[in-house]
């Protein structure tokens, strides 16, 4: 899938700590749920990771296991005499490039005691010098990163996976629907998405959704069109991380249609919008909102913006009818992100 969302603040999409929870969630939820490490794909990846992906890797995993962020990570380098940017350390950790000048092959070596890993740790997994200039991203990775923009909250949930996020499928239509509970949070979200594959042999896809509200948890999980691969929260992060089977390998340009629901726990204020992102053109997005007889908003908004955390733009109000709800319809939709916003009258 091409889409992520967002409650109740869309700042909460590209703001989380380095350091996550995990709770698998692939069998009926309960409280106090085993946990499990975000992202650990090591059981699926038995063969070495070639030199040229090595390094990145093992550099991403030790900033999480510590829990630094690259301006931290930047900031104690340079207080070594060391300066690297955290611009070129993003460049490492993503595999854009690579240290292989004496002064970068240094900084390495100072990474590794800042990150609590053996001498040679690091340095050992470099490859073979590289051509000069900047290794171009990925295709999914680079459309993505357009509207995400740099170390997002869905990179950071994806892991390795984000490299080639759902690369072999692509989103035609959305729906959700959301569902606000007497004191305005979400209480329900539920979508329907008609995927075509890109390439033959697609089985499955991607979906991550992302809440500002660390209340704000996935209760309980139902794929009624799909099978549920995986499903886990990302406490750290906030975020729900979905992996959606198709039942079946797609031939090219076929298409398939996959159904899930997921009811949340009342957050700590009520959502204020709900919005998607989507790396590329959708033919066509609908968003329905329904509110809570008990909780109905003062007035109600359509949105959009280039970028997650961008200002909104091309907002026009939007009525509600006689079932409490309101509704967008987005045709030919180009990348970007779609969303509803609404208040709420808090009186005097």
């Amino acid at each position: 899938m091409e889409a992520g969302v967002g409650l109740p603040d869309a700042k909460g999409a590209r703001s989380a700590s380095g350091a996550t929870n995990a709770r698998d969630l692939r069998k009926p939820l309960k409280a106090g749920a085993a946990g499990a490490p975000p992202h650990d794909e090591s059981s699926a990846a038995e063969t070495p990771l070639p030199a040229s992906d090595a390094f990145p890797a093992a550099l991403r995993e030790a900033l999480g296991r510590r829990g630094l962020s690259l301006e931290r990570v930047s900031e104690r380098l340079r207080a070594r005499g060391i300066g690297v940017s955290q611009a070129t350390l993003s460049s490492w950790q993503r595999g854009r490039s690579q240290p292989e000048r004496a002064r970068s092959l240094r900084a390495v070596e100072v990474l590794e005691e800042i990150l609590d890993l053996p001498g040679g740790a690091l340095r050992s997994l470099l490859g073979p010098r590289r051509p000069r200039g900047r290794v171009a991203p990925a295709r999914g990775e680079g459309a993505a990163l357009q509207v995400l923009g740099e170390d997002s909250v869905v990179e950071k949930a994806l892991g390795e996976r984000f490299r080639h996020f759902n690369q072999e499928t692509g989103s035609l239509l959305i729906h959700d629907v959301v569902t606000l509970g007497a004191s305005g949070t979400l209480s329900n979200l539920t979508t329907t998405n008609v995927l075509r594959a890109n390439h033959a042999g697609a089985d499955r896809a991607l979906f991550v959704l992302s809440f500002d509200d660390e209340q704000a948890e996935p209760l309980d999980i139902r794929v009624t069109s799909g099978r549920l691969g995986e499903a886990t929260y990302l406490k750290g992060l906030k975020s729900l991380v979905l992996e959606i089977h198709f039942g079946r390998e797609l031939a090219k340009l076929d298409t398939t249609v996959v159904s899930y629901a997921v009811d949340v726990s009342p957050s700590r204020e009520p959502a204020t919008h709900y919005e998607r992102w989507s790396r590329a053109n959708l033919h066509e997005y609908l968003q329905q909102v329904f509110f809570h007889p008990d909780a109905l908003p003062s007035g109600c908004r359509r949105y959009f913006r280039d970028q997650v955390g961008s200002p909104p733009r091309a907002q026009r109000r939007i009525s509600m009818n006689d079932s409490h709800s309101t509704h967008v319809l987005a045709s030919r939709c180009k990348p970007g992100v779609h969303g509803v916003a609404w208040d709420f009258d808090t009186g005097e």
